[in-house]
């Protein structure tokens, strides 16, 4: 069977997407990437191959903070940003879409399209407030399954004002209103509506959100969020089935456009499932710019060097593999 990898690797979570020549998904997963990137993608890929080791991988793509690792080790076809990734995927679903929202694991952006094109898009990686970690974090204070975070959320009768702008204040502001005896519901819905008041007022500043709006990344499975971007926007939101890898589909879904052009993919195989990659970094005293080389090795080959502003390491590998 014929089919497209892509691979989204983020401080959180690293997921993995197979797609047909139709783009139907066929297999998704969704690993916790726990600081180790290059672990999670070759777990993943070992999970693949043994659920389907008859698959013939025809393009790679990556996407997310570690994509150029990622795309060094696996051998990807096409390398592109998170924005790209999640706007093709949110067209692919619903293709008149005009406004994605996305919160992840430790940011969140917006994307705004218009008849098919990303006319403008923000990201925010200043404060942890509204992504998801802090929604572990707090729903672990509180010895609340995240899973029932939303539900919880969902039965409030008064949702209690919370500040949400920053991380450190909405912890304390919670704390102050359980010790003044609001139920946890009323906080839980507080809380999940001051992270969106605060995610409009800051990514979604200045921008025209406009229907119809999808709502992707991890945190769309709170149910609470959900509501509480229907009721400050005024219209439904919608959570695609595969909301949590949508950057995984996009990066297949650029891979199979990638291939179009190319006959051959750069795959390295499910082998590399198995190979031994050594990263390590350097610096160069080559001139007074002293960069910070960073050289990955794959069973003991340089593969790929980055870092450098003259191209003195880069290049050089970058010739190697040619």
């Amino acid at each position: 069977m014929e089919v497209y990898l892509g691979i989204d690797v983020g401080s959180v979570s690293t997921n993995l997407v197979i797609i047909d020549e139709e783009g139907k998904i066929g297999q998704a997963l969704y690993l916790r990437t726990q600081g180790r990137p290059i672990d999670a993608v070759q777990q993943g890929l070992r999970q693949i191959r043994a659920i389907n080791p008859g698959f013939s991988i025809k393009g790679v793509g990556t996407t997310g903070s570690a994509r150029h690792l990622t795309g060094v080790v696996v051998g990807a076809d096409s390398v592109k940003n998170e924005i790209t990734a999640h706007a093709v995927a949110a067209m692919h679903i619903i293709p008149d879409v005009q406004t994605v929202l996305e919160i992840g694991g430790q940011d969140s952006k917006i994307i705004i399209i218009r008849d098919g094109i990303v006319t403008d898009f923000a990201m925010n990686t200043v404060c942890a407030a509204g992504t998801g970690s802090f929604l572990d974090q707090q729903a672990a204070r509180l010895s609340i399954p995240i899973e029932n975070f939303g539900d919880i959320a969902l039965n409030a009768t008064a949702p209690v004002r919370i500040a949400g702008r920053c991380a450190v204040f909405a912890e304390s502001d919670m704390i102050h209103k359980q010790q003044t005896g609001h139920p946890i519901s009323d906080i839980l819905k507080g809380l999940c509506q001051a992270l969106v008041r605060n995610y409009l007022s800051n990514v979604g500043k200045g921008k025209q959100i406009k229907g119809p709006v999808l709502f992707q990344g991890g945190v769309a499975a709170n149910k609470g969020m959900k509501q509480a971007f229907e009721e400050a926007l005024g219209c439904e939101v919608v959570i695609p089935p595969h909301y949590s890898v949508m950057g995984a589909v996009g990066a297949a879904l650029l891979a199979k456009e990638e291939m179009q052009t190319k006959r051959k993919t750069a795959f390295r195989g499910f082998d590399v499932a198995d190979f031994v990659c050594t990263p390590r970094s350097f610096e160069c005293s080559g001139c007074s710019n002293l960069c910070e080389i960073i050289e990955l090795k794959l069973n003991g080959t340089v593969a790929a060097c980055w870092g450098d502003r003259c191209g003195k390491w880069s290049n050089k590998t970058t010739t190697a593999a040619s």
